[in-house]
């Protein structure tokens, strides 16, 4: 396989990725500068988003929002998120409403297969919860970045409920950003 899938997500210290109804506010929002550097590195490294169905109304109207305005400081980074590919995996949807989006709707292992032996950069997933589990449950993912909040909210979604067997993981870096956030890079 040629390309790798890679989970950027953000999470809570006690491993949730959103509160119970999918809150998100415990998030730190006040990126340092080496922290954005970071994650602006890590996008130009792929070129096609994965996205659960839950997540993808969300997240493209905020980025398509952010895009709106060209005096917005994200406006590069929308910019990108806007234009990169898209693949929304979903049983429920026949027909995509979003630009430079495409829909999955086979197996699971047999879309992903077919995406990495594709051509082009790596792929990223960014989410929801739920669409995360599968792929982790089904050994899809080749590297983690999993930024880690200093916050601890008690009771949310985890990405990880759904593990059959201890996944085989490495260390490759654990980083502190200014802002409280610890990113603990993982490869499989």
């Amino acid at each position: 396989m040629n390309r790798k899938l890679k989970l950027q997500v953000q999470m809570s210290i006690d491993g949730f990725v959103a509160g119970p109804n999918g809150e998100m506010n415990w998030m730190t929002w006040n990126w340092d500068e080496e922290l954005k550097d970071y994650v602006s590195h890590l996008t130009q490294t792929v070129d096609t988003i994965l996205l659960g169905r839950k997540m993808t109304d969300g997240f493209i109207s905020h980025w398509t929002n952010v895009m709106a305005n060209p005096q917005n400081p994200d406006f590069e980074f929308a910019k990108i998120m806007v234009d990169y590919r898209k693949i929304v995996f979903t049983k429920t949807l026949d027909k995509s409403a979003w630009a430079n989006t495409e829909l999955a709707k086979d197996n699971l292992a047999d879309e992903i297969a077919r995406l990495k032996n594709g051509t082009g950069k790596d792929i990223i997933v960014y989410g929801g919860a739920a669409f995360v589990s599968n792929l982790i449950k089904n050994n899809l993912i080749d590297e983690y970045y999993l930024f880690v909040n200093p916050a601890a909210i008690g009771n949310g979604l985890s990405i990880f409920s759904k593990l059959e067997a201890k996944p085989s993981l490495k260390l490759m870096v654990a980083k502190r950003f200014d802002c409280g956030i610890t990113l603990l890079n993982y490869q499989r």
